[in-house]
Order: structure tokens, then sequence, then C-alpha cells
């Protein structure tokens, strides 16, 4: 029997205050696009300056011509701009991110970096830095995101473009260069044209520095690219010549983000590299036929139907199921947790690593923890909803193990990648489905596990490798057991991680549970997986470890 257990809490007191901030729960296609200012005209509100100062030691002539110590500044300059709405992440350049190394931005502590390329990265060269240093990135991936400890207030992102740009097409690039004459930077507008793409994956423009700026624009680069039209970025600055730009498309900046923060690369962008985190379910529910006939009495031998012979690929999709379920036994990752409510943001969050050890999961607060958990500590907060080890447990149901009803639906083509369905059915009877409810009085609390039937969709690639699986508990029956929940459902993504020699791995990428309580408010909780070890072996995973599978 699989002991999964989806838990759901609720504070029973009609004078507690409202739940705090969360964001949205299985959005409509409507609230997938982002909630940022459409057009705006003051970019200083959207692009930000990235500014590091180091004291170096150093030797200098003293005032009897002998050299002595010293003490000199090291200063490194750069440009960043706001990705979402609420501006808690920042995005710039790789090489801005590696030679500024900001602890801050405009006073809000960095508390994670995200690269989109390292120096043994596939494609790395060696690049000049304006300080004459050396720098191996993948030029075409010169991308960095911070994600800051609180969102910068007053800020806000733009909403972006991916349609081609035509040649000659007018844009506006801004940052913050470093001036010559005035060391006070300021948010300067280069106008630019757009020329052409380059042979390395980078967009070229042809800009000019009018009579009344003198600035270089070095320090620029993280700045955005910005359509004079539209006022959507186009692209995100890395580089210049004497009269030519170039930046990084935001179709690389939409991969990367989608790979190392999948959730608010859904909340952000149009459309999104791979499956959403948050995909609903593309067919009606699956209601198989009964095992016995129901004009007969149900359990008497001559009312037993036979199960009809399975297709080859559904017998395929339960040997890779059970694979994947099997091969997440060992492992020791980071998990992130938001839980919130509705449509806002997120009230309360938390990293936990993650150790299954032969199957069995435990957990330690991130990074200090010292205490093993057999569970999550649950959130302060009057109600919420918690994933548990589903991302191992809905493999192993629709492996070869349980052999529930599975049925292939018709493919379909998710973000450009073509996908198969299955679906699936689990009965109460089989025991494999259920949730536990706990009602806090204050003084004590009432808990009790309940097994449901269920249901969901398995996406597969066209090997049948898993990239989704959905559940949804039936508790369309209200029963009292439920207390008050009415829908329950989780969506969990996986995908690829490659490493040097060594095969390729599915790992879970994300989970998402949310639950609606009498009709009225839903609850959610959300997580990512990173930084796997495995046999004592650490993996940390940046934006080109993890992909999803190929179209």
């Amino acid at each position: 029997m699989i002991l999964r257990k989806i838990i759901l809490f609720l504070i029973a007191s009609s004078c507690l205050s409202h739940i705090a901030a969360a964001q949205t729960a299985f959005p409509s296609s409507t609230s997938l696009h982002p909630s940022v200012v459409e057009r705006t005209h003051d970019f200083s509100d959207v692009v930000v300056p990235i500014t590091s100062l180091k004291i170096v030691p150093s030797v200098k002539l003293g005032i009897t011509g002998k050299p002595g110590p010293s003490l000199g500044i090291d200063t490194n300059y750069g440009t960043g701009f706001c990705l979402d709405a609420r501006c808690r992440f920042i995005v710039t350049n790789y090489h801005v991110a590696m030679t500024a190394r900001a602890r801050k931005i405009k006073g809000e502590k960095i508390i994670h970096r995200y690269f989109a390329t390292a120096s043994d990265d596939k494609g790395a060269t060696a690049n000049p830095l304006p300080n004459g240093g050396v720098l191996p990135f993948a030029m075409s991936r010169d991308l960095a995101m911070f994600e800051l400890c609180d969102p910068l207030p007053h800020h806000h992102g733009l909403t972006f473009s991916l349609d081609e740009l035509e040649v000659g097409q007018e844009v506006d690039i801004y940052g913050y260069p470093k001036g010559i004459l005035n060391p006070v930077r300021k948010l300067t507008r280069f106008p630019a044209k757009f020329k052409g793409p380059t042979t390395s994956g980078l967009l070229a423009f042809d800009y000019q520095l009018s009579a009344d700026q003198p600035v270089r624009i070095g320090g620029a680069s993280g700045g955005i690219v910005v359509d004079r039209e539209t006022e959507k970025i186009v692209g995100i600055l890395n580089g210049t010549t004497e009269t030519v730009a170039l930046a990084v498309p935001v179709q690389t900046l939409v991969d990367f983000v989608s790979k190392v923060q999948p959730f608010v690369a859904q909340r952000v962008f149009s459309t999104i590299n791979g499956v959403s985190p948050v995909s609903a379910d593309l067919y009606p529910k699956f209601s198989p036929a009964p095992d016995y006939n129901p004009k007969f009495i149900p359990g008497v031998a001559f009312g037993l139907q036979h199960r009809p012979e399975e297709t080859p690929e559904v017998k395929e999709l339960r040997l890779k199921a059970q694979d994947l379920a099997d091969g997440m036994r060992n492992y020791i990752a980071v998990q992130s947790y938001e839980w919130g409510s509705g449509e806002k943001e997120p009230a309360a969050e938390a990293e936990y690593e993650v150790r299954v050890i032969d199957g069995v999961q435990r957990f330690r607060e991130y990074p200090e923890g010292k205490k093993e958990l057999e569970e999550v500590l649950w959130p302060r907060l009057n109600g919420f909803v918690n994933s548990s080890d589903d991302w191992t447990k809905l493999p192993k149901m629709v492996g070869t193990e349980f052999q529930l009803k599975v049925q292939q639906a018709p493919d379909v083509v998710v973000n450009q990648q073509r996908m198969k369905v299955f679906q699936y059915y689990a009965s109460v009877e089989d025991n494999l489905c259920g949730f536990r409810p706990i009602v806090d009085f204050g003084f004590f609390t009432i808990s009790k596990s309940v097994e449901t039937a269920c249901y969901g969709e398995v996406w597969t690639d066209k090997e049948t490798n898993i990239v989704r699986i959905s559940e949804h508990l039936e508790l369309s029956d209200k029963l009292k057991a439920y207390r008050g929940w009415e829908e329950s459902q989780v969506v969990l993504t996986y995908g690829w991680l490659r490493r040097v020699h060594e095969p390729p791995r599915l790992v879970p990428l994300t989970t998402f549970v949310q639950s609606r309580h009498k009709k009225k408010e839903v609850y959610w909780c959300r997580g990512q997986f990173t930084n796997y070890q495995k046999f004592g072996s650490e993996v940390k995973i940046i934006a080109n470890d993890v992909q999803s599978p190929p179209p």
C-alpha cells in the first residue's frame, strides 16, 4: 500500500485574520500573461544600477620615493532590470554577475544567484572584460538572475516580445553607463536600429552617442533593449563596440528562466519552454468500465469481466513509470516550498534538504538545519496545503506493480512539443489515493487520513519518457470526513539531468498542489527541486543541466 497523503490544514476560528498574500493556482489562460505595466515612460522603475566596491591591498610609492603598502578601491559596474511585476528577480549578464559580485541591489539583499552559463559550459570561450581580465563563458547565454530577499519597492517589470525583429526596426537601449567626467551614474537612453542576428546567436544593433552624452556605454551591460513603438523588451544588452551594440535574445531568457525558476517563467512570459508547472489536464475525466457486469451480483464469478489486452504503448508507459519510481529511491536534493491562496503572492516560503534513502523520505531545513524531520514544518498560516512524496508515488501508481486502469488519449502539441497523453483511474478500493485534513481548534486538533478515488493524466515525450503527471482526488460526495475540502489536485513535472560521462536521468523538477475549501478559498503549495546529490556525488543544477525532453 502506498502511504501518500496530501495534508490539508485549517484553523477553525472566526476571529482570526485573513491569510496573507499568495499567488495564483491553476490560472486561466488569460492570467498566464505577465501582470506588469504594458506601457511606461519612466524606465527608472524598471532598470537598476549594479555596483560593487572592494578595498584591495596594493603597493604605492611614498613621499620618500620608497614603495609602501597602500589600499586601493576596485570598482565594478553593471546594469540589471526587474523581471517580474513585484521586482523580486533581477536579470543581468553573467559577466556582470561574476565581476561585480554584488551582495545587494538598491539595499535589498541577494539570496540566490542563477547562471545561464559557466566557465565549463558547452560553447564557452575566453571573453575579455572591461577591467582587462578574461572570463570564459558562452556569449550566447550571457545571462544571470538574482533573487532578492524582498521585492524592490516602487519597481516593476515590463512585457517581453518574442516577435522577430526587422532590419532597421527602431529600438532604445537603457542602462547605467559609467561616466567619463561625472562619476555619478544616471539611467541613459541610447537610440538604435536593428542590424541583424550574429553568427553567435546574438542580436546586433547600430547605435550612436549624441553630442550631449559625454559617456561611454561601458557599465550598461545587463540593460534592456526596448522596441520604440510597443515599449516591450526585445533583448538584453551584453556588449558594445564603438557603433554596434550586442544583445541576448528574449527567447534565450525565456529558456533560462523556464529551467531555473519555472513558476516565475509561467507568470512572466506568455509562452514558456517545456510544460507549465501549473498546466491543466487536456481531456475530461477517465471513467473506466467496472470489472464486473452491473447486471449481475458484484463479486460473483459469472459476473466478472475480462480486462481487455493493453496496447503496446500502455505497456511501455508502465515500464517507464516503474523505472522512474525505482530510480528515485536514493538521492538528496534541495526542495523549495511556497504556500499561498487565491491569486495572491506567496504568504510563506521555506527550503529543505530532502534525503531519500531506500525510498524513505526525511527533511532538514536548508542550508543549516541539523534536526531530521519526517515532514516539512507547517507554515504559520490560517490555512494551507502541503505536498508529500507524490513525485515518486505517482509514477509508481501507474507502473507495473498496481496495474491501475490506463488508456491512451490522442497526442497533443504543447509549446511546440508533441506529447503522448495517458489517462489513469484508481478506485477507493485500490487504497492508493488519500489525503489528511487537519483542523486546529487551538487547544486540540482533529486529523484523520481519508482514502478516496483519484484520476489524472500522464504526459510523455515521443519515447514515452514521463514529463508530467497529474492527480485529482474525487471529493464530490462531500463526506464529513473531508472537513469541508471539495477539490484537490496535484501537478508534477520531470526533466533530464545531464552530466558529463554519465547517462541522463529523469528527475522531478516541480510540484504543485491546490485545494478548495467550502467553495471559497483556494489554497496552494508549489515547490521546485535543485542541487541533486546521489551516492555522495553533488550535482549543482544550472540552466543547462536539467532539460525538458526535446520536441
